[in-house]
């Protein structure tokens, strides 16, 4: 009995362990319609931020953050490479508009969860 419950326990951080978080909840048990991707910068790297609709605390970005499993923020390379890890964990595109601020252009991209 002792090994089984050992064994779950194993199994369950095991698994838990791989997926990515945004506000401390799992991406794929994010309850929700819509998500918007909000990307802010210019060259290579994009900060891309998700809004869910979730409770954020005032004056930080951590809770808007995609982080892997070792609760590191994970990097995009573009807004186009945010789309795609979102269309491959069920999203489909919406709608999207762009503007600039200084000399960084935001980025903010409405996803549907698919049905």
């Amino acid at each position: 009995m002792k090994k089984l419950i050992l064994l779950s326990l194993g199994l369950i951080c095991y698994f838990g362990g791989f997926s990515q978080t945004v506000n401390d909840v799992p991406l794929n048990q994010i309850d929700v319609e819509y998500v918007q991707l909000i990307g802010k910068g210019s060259g290579r790297k994009v900060k891309v931020d998700f809004d869910f609709g979730q409770k954020n605390r005032a004056w930080t970005s951590k809770d808007t953050e995609l982080k892997d499993e070792n609760n590191k923020t994970i990097k995009f390379n573009s807004m186009i490479d945010a789309m795609n890890f979102m269309s491959s964990n069920g999203y489909d595109f919406v709608t999207a508009f762009a503007y600039k601020e200084g000399n960084d252009t935001v980025y903010h991209y409405l996803l549907r969860k698919r049905k």
